[in-house]
C-alpha cells in the first residue's frame, strides 16, 4: 500500500478557505479591478483550456485582503477543475507536501496561501514538483530505506504571498505567471461594496458606497468588513438602510478617520514621531514599543501607510513623512522638513 495514496494525505488547512465565501466573485466576469491581472488571466486560463494542459503555475503577491485567495478559487473554476487549498506554515515536513501532490488529479489547483514560509526541506520537494512533475517518495526507515521517484498528474500551483520578497530565488523562478497585486481604487470599491450589499439583500445610497470605499484602505476585504458593521448599525440604530450618516456613524464609533486610519495606524505613527522622534526606527524596536508582532506590522499596516505617503522605509528604519506628523497632528519644524 502506498503511504501518500488516499487514506495517508493530510487534511488540508482550513485557513487557506476565503473569510466570506459567500462575498467572493465566483468567475473572471464579476471580478473588480486589478484590470492587467485579470485581462492577462483571461488569454492564460482560456489557452490552457484549448490544449487540455495545465495553466502554468501561478505567484501571486500583495498585502492582504487584495484578492489572491478569491483569484485562485477563480482561477480554477475557470479552468473546470478542483481547486486543493492550504497553507505554508501547515505543510511540515516534505512527506505531508508530497502526499498532496500524489492525490492531485490531471490539471487540477493546488493553492499554497503564505507559501513564504514553506520550510526549506518542504521547498526542496516542490521544485522537482514544479519542474518534472516528479516528487521523491522514501520508503522504510534507516540503512534500509529507499528513495523511489514517482512522477505526478500535471497541475498548477497558485501560490499567494504578503511578503515576495522572502521567496527564495529558485522557488520564485518557478512561477512563470506572477502577478503583484495593487490597492484598489474608491471606485472599485464602492462596485465592490453595491454588489455585495446586493448579496446580502442590504440597501444602500451611492453616497454611503462611495464612502464607505474612500475609507476601506484601497481594500476589498476592509470594505466588506465594514459594510457588515454598517448593516447592525443601520439596523440598530437607523431603518436598515445604509445611507451616508449611518456610514459616517459606523466608521467614526470604529475610530476610522477621514484617510481611512483606524486606532492601531495612528498608534503606529505617533509611536515612531514620539517615542523615536519621527525615526528612523527599526522594525524590531517599534514592535516592541506598539505591543504587535513585527510580521503585522510588515504585512497589515506598513503598506498602506507608505501607499498613503505617511511612512517611509529606509535602510536605517522607519521614518515618518511630513505627511505622516501633520496627520497626528504635529507641525515639522525646519530642521524635519528639511529631513523629510
Amino acid at each position: 500500500m502506498n503511504p501518500y495514496r488516499p487514506g495517508g494525505a493530510p487534511e488540508l488547512d482550513a485557513r487557506a478557505v476565503v473569510e466570506d465565501p459567500a462575498l467572493r466573485p465566483r468567475n473572471l466576469d464579476e471580478y473588480v479591478g486589478q484590470a492587467r491581472v485579470v485581462e492577462n488571466l483571461r488569454v492564460y486560463v482560456r489557452a490552457a483550456r484549448a490544449r487540455g494542459e495545465a495553466m502554468d503555475h501561478v505567484l501571486l503577491s500583495g498585502p492582504p485582503g487584495l484578492g489572491k485567495t478569491s483569484l485562485a478559487h477563480i482561477i480554477a473554476e475557470e479552468l473546470g477543475v478542483d481547486i486543493r487549498p492550504t497553507s505554508g506554515p501547515v505543510i511540515e515536513r516534505g512527506g505531508d507536501l508530497a502526499a498532496m501532490l500524489l492525490n492531485l488529479q490531471p490539471r487540477e489547483v493546488l493553492f499554497i496561501d503564505e507559501i513564504h514560509r514553506l520550510n526549506r526541506a518542504v521547498e526542496e520537494v516542490l521544485y522537482g514538483a514544479l519542474e518534472d512533475f516528479r516528487v521523491d517518495v522514501m520508503y522504510g526507515q534507516g540503512p534500509g530505506a529507499q528513495s523511489v521517484s514517482m512522477g505526478l498528474n500535471r497541475f498548477t500551483l497558485i501560490g499567494a504571498t504578503t511578503r515576495a520578497g522572502l521567496l527564495t530565488r529558485p522557488l520564485r523562478d518557478r512561477f512563470h505567471i506572477q502577478f503583484n497585486m495593487e490597492f484598489y481604487s474608491p471606485a472599485e470599491l464602492a462596485e465592490i461594496l453595491r454588489r455585495s450589499a446586493g448579496r446580502l439583500g442590504l440597501p444602500i445610497t451611492d453616497e454611503a458606497a462611495r464612502e464607505l470605499a474612500r475609507r476601506s484602505r484601497g481594500t476589498p476585504r476592509v470594505a466588506n468588513r465594514l459594510l457588515r458593521r454598517a448593516r447592525d448599525f443601520a439596523e440598530v440604530e437607523g431603518t436598515g438602510e445604509v445611507d451616508l450618516p449611518i456610514v459616517r456613524l459606523t466608521l467614526d464609533r470604529l475610530g476610522i478617520d477621514e484617510e481611512g486610519l483606524d486606532g492601531m495606524d495612528r498608534r503606529v505613527l505617533a509611536t515612531i514621531a514620539r517615542k523615536f522622534d519621527g525615526g528612523p526606527v527599526g522594525i524590531d524596536n517599534l514592535a516592541t514599543a506598539i505591543g504587535e508582532e513585527r510580521d503585522v506590522i510588515e504585512d497589515v499596516f506598513e503598506p498602506f501607510l507608505i501607499q498613503r505617503g505617511f511612512l517611509k522605509r529606509t535602510r536605517q528604519g522607519r521614518v515618518l513623512t511630513q505627511r505622516g506628523l501633520r496627520h497626528i497632528g504635529i507641525d515639522p519644524s525646519p530642521d524635519q522638513e528639511t529631513l523629510f
